[in-house]
């Protein structure tokens, strides 16, 4: 941790198509080794997906509501005391949850076993919004572990 000032937020920009800012970080989650353009074809292409597979229902909503739905609420952290580390759960901030969820939707949709990216990411975003798949399987496991660990939510600092 770093002794001098903390380091300051940035704004991150909206994007384009849709002028959303958490669409706009999803995409520079997704992007790899700066491309952008890349990231923004696979997002875009999935959320279009969706809008094809969904008559009337906006893919923007459906996005909106499968991050809400993988936000973790609890999560462990480590915790040094007297020579021993406990798992100690705590509250999630909301820019976390966020962040967590958004690692998580990747994660799940790159191991999939469709044909592209966008394919995948899109079932997977179809899937969490309806309450399934893997990125909400993990967060589950969160929530279960810090519910094991609550013996010791007393060290919490």
């Amino acid at each position: 941790m770093s002794r001098r000032r903390a380091a300051t937020k940035r704004d991150v920009i909206a994007d384009a198509r849709y002028g959303d800012k958490i669409v706009s970080r999803f995409m520079n989650k997704l992007m790899q080794d700066g491309k952008k353009s890349v990231a923004e074809h696979i997002l875009y292409g999935a959320l279009d997906d969706i809008e094809r597979t969904n008559k009337g229902v906006s893919a923007l909503e459906v996005f909106h509501e499968a991050v809400a739905n993988i936000q973790p609420d609890i999560e462990v952290r480590s915790r040094r005391v007297g020579g021993a580390t406990y798992q100690v759960p705590m509250e999630v901030r909301e820019e976390r949850a966020q962040a967590l969820a958004m690692r998580w939707l990747i994660t799940a949709a790159s191991a999939r076993s469709e044909k592209s990216m966008a394919k995948r990411l899109s079932r997977e975003l179809l899937d969490a919004s309806q309450g399934k798949g893997n990125a909400l399987k993990k967060k589950e496991d969160t929530h279960r572990m810090a519910e094991a660990n609550r013996a010791f939510s007393h060290y919490r600092w």
